[in-house]
């Protein structure tokens, strides 16, 4: 790989990066062009529809933000998928209906890949270096797989030579560029879907000259969680979480189990073509607050999974500066609008903060070191923003340890720089 060209691909849960070695021995990142910006973190998410050909339906489908600007021109008249990353290595996902065609998950990812080379500054060559977290997504993960679906997408999508990085391998690596000497680091990469971490030993000279990976954990534990949180404490019981139903005389408490699908990405994107859409319908002519289920069924009908996505996405960024804000969510017509305070929300993440700090514990144990052989910390990941994350690390390792930057492009990044070295095979997973 070291002397032919190389894409490193960071797809993820939330945004998707590609890159190219520049020729100097860096990476820069491919860019697409929307509307007036050049992005270079392109949303993973997709959008299926129809438009009328010469009197006929012509299916259509598009990604990043192409996608969320169709979806919300057409609204429910469109299929959204979003975070379905998190389909790689579970089992109990085969396929869905899209279009009267079943799509798996290879399916899914092979066409994202196809058109997001087609909306690319410059084509994307054959061979790639693609991240892949520690663990994958899912309580019932399947390692296996996804290496294997990610193997048959890659290879529909049209490369050819194809190897895989644990995504905070590529951070480290990318991290370690700004080492002036060697020294044992501590990468934690907070994704949509999973939280990773990877401590490395780094030797440097006028480069890095070698590292030895001492440890690497993972835990399905992520910003998708933290949203669920928010789901789940705020967003539910206007859907009626919490509610009851009359049945047959009795009077009982509606199943939770709408709201475990209603809290997941991947899962609401399909939720409207499931049984459960059915059982909501009949669920809302014995329910005591019919309003609340019905509003969940209008929220389903507007395909409005993406305007709740931004409005916890909103209320997570303005926390990151503020104590307090409104939660505002708008669809079909109707408006819901909650206040939130940071304290709140750091309290219903103290349990996944805790998950993270365990699985930190497992990293150090099987490296052999404790805090003080941890040299430097980088966070990186859309959730490195969340104060409580980055509080709890500075508290861990000491403030003047923690460093976080580029959280969106280092892994890619890193997946170039692995690609030029004249023996990329240490690094891969």
């Amino acid at each position: 790989m070291a002397h032919t060209p190389t894409l490193g691909l960071d797809f993820g849960t939330t945004n998707s990066v590609a890159t190219l070695p520049d020729g100097q021995g860096k990476s820069r990142a491919i860019t697409f062009a929307h509307e007036q910006d050049l992005v270079q973190a392109c949303r993973s998410v997709l959008c299926f529809w129809h438009e009328e050909d010469d009197h006929r339906a012509k299916a259509m489908m598009e990604v990043g933000p192409w996608a969320i600007d169709r979806f919300l021109e057409m609204g429910g008249d469109c299929r959204f998928i979003q975070s379905f990353k998190t389909f790689a290595a579970s089992p109990l996902f085969t396929s869905t209906v899209i279009q009267n065609k079943a799509w798996r998950f290879e399916d899914l990812l092979a066409a994202f890949l196809r058109r997001l080379s087609e909306r690319a500054s410059e084509p994307f060559p054959k061979r790639v270096l693609v991240g892949r977290p520690v663990r994958f997504a899912g309580s019932r993960s399947d390692e296996a797989l996804a290496r294997t679906r990610y193997q048959a997408a890659l290879t529909k999508a049209g490369f050819e030579d194809i190897a895989h990085v644990y995504e905070p391998v590529a951070a480290a690596f990318f991290f370690a560029q700004r080492l002036t000497q060697d020294a044992t680091i501590l990468v934690a990469d907070f994704g949509g879907g999973t939280s990773d971490f990877s401590i490395i030993r780094f030797r440097r000279g006028q480069k890095v000259q070698s590292a030895e990976a001492l440890a690497h954990r993972g835990v399905g534990i992520a910003g998708d969680s933290f949203d669920q949180r928010i789901i789940d404490h705020l967003v539910s019981p206007l859907f009626g979480k919490g509610s009851h139903y009359a049945s047959d005389g009795k009077v009982l408490p509606v199943p939770l189990a709408f709201y475990g699908r209603f809290s997941q990405w991947n899962q609401l994107s399909i939720m409207r073509q499931t049984r459960d859409y059915q059982d909501l319908q009949k669920l809302a002519k014995q329910a005591l607050q019919p309003e609340k289920i019905d509003a969940f069924i209008d929220f389903l009908d507007a395909e409005a999974s993406y305007h709740l996505y931004r409005s916890i996405a909103a209320v997570k960024t303005t926390l990151s500066h503020e104590e307090e804000t409104i939660f505002r969510l708008s669809f079909g017509g109707k408006d819901m609008v909650k206040s939130l305070t940071r304290a709140d929300f750091e309290s219903w993440i103290a349990d996944d903060l805790a998950q993270i700090d365990t699985c930190v514990n497992e990293a150090l144990v099987a490296s052999g070191l404790d805090e003080g052989g941890i040299d430097r910390v980088f966070l990186t990941g859309g959730s490195s923003f969340v104060p409580a994350v980055k509080a709890q690390f500075e508290n861990r390792f000491g403030t003047q340890k923690v460093e976080t930057g580029d959280q969106f492009v280092s892994i890619a990044h890193g997946l170039s720089l692995i690609a030029q070295e004249d023996d990329p095979s240490p690094w891969l997973a």
